[in-house]
């Protein structure tokens, strides 16, 4: 028999357009000459699950947002406090994930000063109270429902590391012969009652950088597309999850072409729905019947119920990573203010978000989230992961889903895997943290997942 991969319980479903006001600041690329957004190429969403045993618990709440990273940790710790506040849920029980795209607003104030910075703090506040809307939304909606995950393939991800032909470092783009993981995770709830799709999860690990400095509007990047083929499909709000993307993107990027990113977005979309069309029914699995003689032996399967766990566990641990030789913040403010080269200032200020968030000492505790649903895992850590750490959690767990999530409450650095602090690249050069790092998650996520499944 086949495992099923599925939870069983109460689920909520809800989504909020979030998109911001015209002339926001919303300069992500150091090559960029624009500061502000002069348009809207698709609409930003938020999208709300909650999921729970009975009612009364405390629900696990998952939103994922259409926005890019955040520059400053406090900035994000302050956002996401005040939806614990106002709804009175355990840090442990929310994940906050962004779809990473390069093409949204800022959400940095320290970023006020600039052109169209007036317009972030307002923003944020209205963040917050869509977020609080939503989760509330998600709760009034609840049904008894199942969530049933099926693995499948899309070949959009590409290897972005690629040897410079001139000089001696590692580019950021695409290198054609270097595989990447194309592993597409699917999620579906489904109502007990009535048999409807109530809600759809993707979780897929690719960089959506398809749009870059040529760009003046806003735009969710590939994910847009993505979500309206979906949703025009399933007839439910879809919610995508970025996985461990470090290394991946689309083989071409970098554009102002938002066509580009609207194929590329369809693309993962067609996948979506082929990965939706293998899952047998909700609750049943492929089985094992027996043998008809024909004019071969026919082995016979047949999808037939299963039971559902409604096993429900949360675990929230800090992760210590050692920092890399990395200058303090006076040093940084230093250069950044004698500084006057446009795209070396962007990376100075950048750098300088960087120490602000995790301070001038030579250690850094940063979060680590993991949930249980059933037979499914969902693992959120703010840091941007390469797809060895999915690919590694996935094969020690084969038997249940997993959904790894970078950019889950907050965003700090990369995470390269030990032998790339060798080379001349730019997650090398962008990290914050000591070579190493990389293996000190996967440990400690695996230890993690250990205790919260077998103590």
């Amino acid at each position: 028999m086949n495992k099923l991969r599925a939870f069983r319980g109460l689920i909520g479903v809800s989504q909020k357009d979030i998109t911001p006001p015209d002339g926001i600041f919303a300069r992500n690329w150091g090559a960029a000459t624009h500061d502000t957004a002069d348009g809207v190429h698709r609409r930003l969403m938020l999208t709300c699950q909650t999921f729970r045993q009975k009612t009364g618990q405390d629900p696990l709440v998952l939103i994922g947002a259409d926005l890019g990273w955040w520059k400053n940790a406090g900035d994000e710790c302050l956002f996401r406090q005040h939806i614990l506040q106002q709804t009175g849920l355990p840090e442990a029980n929310l994940m906050f994930c962004l779809a990473h795209t390069h093409a949204g607003p800022g959400l940095c104030l320290d970023d006020e000063a600039k052109p169209g910075g007036h317009l972030i703090r307002p923003y944020r506040e209205e963040l917050v109270k869509k977020s609080v809307a939503a989760i509330g939304e998600a709760l009034a909606s609840e049904t008894q429902a199942t969530l049933t995950w099926q693995y499948g393939v899309c070949d959009l991800a590409a290897n972005r590391e690629y040897p410079d032909p001139e000089g001696d470092r590692v580019l950021t783009g695409y290198h054609p012969s270097v595989p990447a993981d194309h592993t597409l995770l699917v999620g579906k709830i489904t109502d007990r009652a009535s048999g409807a799709t109530r809600g759809i999860l993707v979780n897929y690990a690719c960089h959506p950088t398809t749009l870059a400095w040529q760009n003046r509007q806003i735009s969710p990047d590939f994910i847009g597309a993505m979500r309206e083929l979906v949703e025009a499909s399933t007839k439910s709000p879809c919610l995508f999850l970025q996985g461990a993307s470090g290394e991946l993107s689309p083989p071409i990027q970098f554009t102002g072409d938002t066509s580009l990113a609207d194929r590329y977005g369809r693309q993962l979309g067609y996948a979506v729905l082929s990965t939706l069309e293998s899952m047998e029914a909700p609750g049943h699995v492929l089985t094992y019947r027996g043998v008809v003689e024909s004019g071969a032996s026919l082995a016979m399967w047949e999808a037939i119920p299963a039971e559902i766990s409604i096993e429900m566990k949360t675990i929230m641990i800090e992760v210590e990573y050692q920092l890399k030789d990395f200058p303090v913040y006076a040093e940084l403010e230093k250069e950044w203010k004698n500084c006057a080269d446009h795209v070396l200032k962007e990376r100075l200020w950048r750098k300088m978000c960087i120490r602000k968030a995790i301070g001038d000492g030579q250690s850094a505790s940063v979060k680590l989230w993991i949930w249980q649903l059933g037979s499914s895992l969902l693992i959120g850590q703010p840091n941007e992961a390469f797809s060895s750490y999915q690919m590694q959690i996935r094969r020690k767990f084969p038997d249940l889903a997993i959904a790894i999530m970078n950019l889950a409450n907050g965003s700090i650095g990369y995470l390269p895997p030990q032998d790339h602090y060798q080379l001349n690249t730019y997650p090398v050069w962008q990290t914050p943290f000591a070579a190493g790092s990389s293996d000190i998650l996967r440990n400690t996520t695996l230890e993690a997942i250990n205790q919260l499944l077998y103590e």
